[in-house]
């Protein structure tokens, strides 16, 4: 499937052998990362079992809520104002330094706060989530990736941050080993922050930097709130968007949550795909736009044709086979998670086709409809799991989900009239012997 991927993004391309480097790079880095991470997470999900796992998860969702909006949307900013006057670097990085230390602070206060009134007398609820609270802190240190973003330089950090997670898997690994407690695992990930925060420091420093010259401007900071309102809006919008059927289930049942992560922990291996063939074909697709738009909309009719048949050849099999591959991979405990996954890995059609419109957004400036939707998603979403969850648990979660995504993903772009030329992309798509062919032609 990905030699198909690659052919494909190669014609899209007009044959640059840049853009398949960048590809197969990019799937490289991303098959590690996930490989990894699926790897020990699926030991740790066995190890501790539905109710725990769950409850674990229920802590991180919570936190995220909360942490969605702690880094201030301040990336973009700071990497701009340091490309555009390098002068600028040490009093910007010490201005988002500070922000986004606050927005830790404000998390693990919020955080703890919220779970202290929804689950007073839970004492372990309480202490995981303060935990993993505490680790939004060091996404202060961020601040440092933002200036070799700026630098062109990411691959600095990518080496410690890839150092520090080997360490930390290792770890997990050996918590396992020793039967430790479910609270040590909440350890872990606010160990994993600061070590990672450390790495970065410490490669910062070895560039030749020095922490001592940098300096708060209120000025600035205040600039950059302001600048960030927007990108905060939108990273919470996203957040509820996507996880909000986490903590929801979470608050009505833990072990019930612990399925349900299982089968949205299996489905989410595959999102990589569909994002890296979106960044993979984007800059060649906003080339052709202006060049011949005619052939673009072709081009795109071709993209969105590629986006569902991903979809199916993923989703088809993995429906079809989910109880035999999650009790494969987590064993007998979490046979339950075999139909929710069966349900729930249909929303990867809802899914790249919102990555296609988000590209189509972005090609025709209309990147605003992005943010309305992905409200509306939410609110939609919220909805369905407080009329679903109380009375079908987990499997009320994965239908909310389902309708979620059918409904802002495709069916929205039937009835604006500013999304109605994508909805005849969908169309077209949906005539399978018409796409398939388009396919062949593309790749042959």
């Amino acid at each position: 499937m990905l030699d198909k991927l690659t052919a494909l993004s190669q014609k899209l391309a007009a044959g640059t052998g840049a853009l398949i480097d960048n590809l197969v790079g990019r799937l490289t880095d991303q098959i590690l990362q996930v490989g990894l991470g699926v790897f020990v997470g699926v030991w740790v999900a066995r190890y501790l079992g539905p109710t725990q796992f769950g409850l674990l998860n229920y802590a991180i969702a919570l936190v995220s809520l909360f942490a969605s909006a702690a880094s201030m949307g301040l990336g973009t900013l700071v990497v701009r104002d340091i490309a555009r006057d390098p002068e600028c670097k040490e009093e910007a990085l010490g201005t988002a330094f500070v922000i986004q230390l606050t927005g830790g602070i404000i998390t693990l206060l919020l955080a703890a706060g919220a779970i202290a009134l929804l689950n007073p007398s839970n004492s372990l609820t309480l202490a995981l989530v303060a935990i993993v609270a505490a680790g939004t802190m060091f996404q202060s240190f961020e601040t440092i990736n933002f200036w070799f973003q700026s630098q062109v330089q990411s691959k600095y950090t990518a080496v410690a941050k890839n150092c520090v997670s080997l360490l930390i898997a290792g770890i997990r690994i050996g918590l396992i080993q020793l039967q430790a407690p479910l609270i040590a695992f909440a350890w872990v990930i606010l160990a994993e922050a600061a070590l990672g925060g450390l790495a970065i420091a410490l490669v910062y420093q070895s560039r030749g930097n020095d922490f001592k010259l940098w300096r708060v401007s209120w000025q600035r900071g205040k600039q950059l709130l302001q600048e960030s309102k927007p990108v905060i809006l939108a990273s919470l919008a996203i957040f509820i968007y996507s996880k909000i059927d986490l903590i929801m289930l979470g608050s009505f049942d833990k072990t019930e949550l612990g399925y349900y992560t299982v089968a949205v922990k299996i489905s989410e291996i595959c999102d990589f795909l569909p994002l890296v063939v979106a960044s993979s074909i984007f800059p060649k697709l906003a080339q052709l736009r202006e060049k011949d738009y005619p052939e673009y909309l072709k081009k795109f009719q071709i993209y969105s044709d590629a986006m569902l048949f991903l979809g199916l050849a993923v989703a088809a099999p993995i429906s079809l086979l989910a109880p035999v591959i999650v009790q494969t991979i987590y064993g007998e405990q979490y046979a339950a998670s075999g139909w929710l996954l069966s349900i729930y890995i249909w929303t990867l059609f809802g899914s790249n086709f919102g990555i296609a419109r988000n590209t189509y957004f972005a090609l025709e400036g209309q990147l605003r409809y992005n943010l309305y939707l992905t409200w509306v998603g939410s609110i939609f979403n919220i909805v369905l799991n407080a009329l679903l969850i109380p009375q079908y648990g987990a499997l009320g979660a994965a239908v909310a989900t389902l309708i979620t995504y059918f409904y802002v993903s495709i069916l929205v772009n039937f009835y604006i009239k500013e999304l109605k030329p994508f909805g005849s992309l969908i169309i077209g798509s949906l005539n399978l012997y018409k796409a398939a062919s388009r396919l062949l032609r593309a790749i042959g």
